[in-house]
């Protein structure tokens, strides 16, 4: 039976970091972006509305490239919170076909006449999306159950959910070096994607495909692969060492890092290893086992008789 949550992350943590999280897309998570963009050319639905679920940290750049392939449907871009959504609004809906959110170009600009497509910033109805679109957003969840039952709920029947989440081979040189020197755990654990795979299912939808890669990166120093660290967010485990760090601290963990992360293979680079997961699913028509005594919610009950008309 698989959990409401995940048993790693703190409430509080994950609280703290949607208010201070920086309103700007992590290069990695532009990256696997522009990745999941690519599949897109397998798909044939042209969804007359779609939503871009966390477009603020979920890739920005990836949203222009959303817009130019859907110009004329409408689409949504429920956020995070009301503290985000000035910069959110600047920062999407003036990103320029350069990726330099600070030209502030009108994405008019972007396309060769005016595209016709409207935009909300509200949560999506029910039923009014045919594609769900959100990178790199699961693994940081609270509750990934109920968020997937919300985006089953958003999803028209017959529409399709796309997602990118980190699995948990992710951070696996950093997690083996804290182990070894008996650290607290330095992220909260990621789920699995056959996991992800039974979550989709049991939320209701249908012929999930899922698949993993894994992208090493290398630093040149430790200070720049914190960096990185620090932009892709913060440990959300419940252990994690609950005090501040001072600058001895730092220091001594930079010098950690560089002897054990280095690799005489990338030259002495420091290693990283970042599992991705991406997950495509359909939302299928109703089916309800009838028995003596049965209920259908009206929504569901709709969309039955809309299927039957269509046939």
């Amino acid at each position: 039976m698989l959990t409401q949550r995940p048993p790693t992350i703190s409430p509080s943590a994950f609280a703290h970091w949607q208010y201070i999280a920086p309103a700007a897309t992590p290069w990695l998570h532009e990256e696997v972006a522009s990745r999941m963009v690519d599949r897109l050319q397998w798909i044939n639905i042209q969804p007359k509305a779609w939503a871009h679920w966390g477009a603020v940290r979920g890739g920005q750049q990836a949203h222009v490239a959303l817009l130019r392939k859907y110009p004329n449907s409408t689409y949504f871009l429920p956020l995070a919170g009301e503290f985000t959504a000035d910069k959110a609004i600047k920062n999407i809906a003036n990103i320029g076909n350069t990726g330099d959110i600070e030209n502030k170009w009108k994405l008019s600009n972007l396309f060769k006449s005016k595209p016709k497509a409207k935009v909300n910033y509200a949560s999506p109805p029910d039923s009014a999306l045919d594609m769900l679109w959100a990178n790199m957003q699961l693994h940081n969840a609270l509750d990934p159950q109920m968020l997937i039952a919300q985006w089953h709920k958003a999803i028209a029947t017959d529409g399709f959910l796309m997602f990118s989440c980190l699995g948990p081979d992710t951070l696996r040189e950093l997690r083996d070096m804290y182990m070894q020197l008996g650290w607290p755990e330095p992220s909260h654990q990621f789920t699995d994607m056959h996991d992800w795979g039974d979550m989709l299912i049991q939320a209701g939808f249908a012929e999930p495909v899922m698949d993993m890669e894994r992208i090493v990166l290398t630093y040149e120093t430790p200070q720049k692969l914190l960096e990185d660290l620090r932009e892709l967010g913060r440990n959300l485990h419940p252990d994690r060492f609950p005090a501040l760090r001072g600058k001895a601290w730092k220091a001594k963990l930079e010098a950690t890092l560089v002897e054990h992360l280095a690799d005489p293979v990338e030259g002495g680079k420091l290693k990283l290893t970042f599992e991705v997961i991406y997950g495509h699913a359909m939302k299928p028509k109703p089916r309800v086992k009838l028995s003596e005594h049965s209920a259908v919610s009206l929504r569901d009950m709709r969309e039955m008789l809309q299927g039957t008309r269509g046939r």
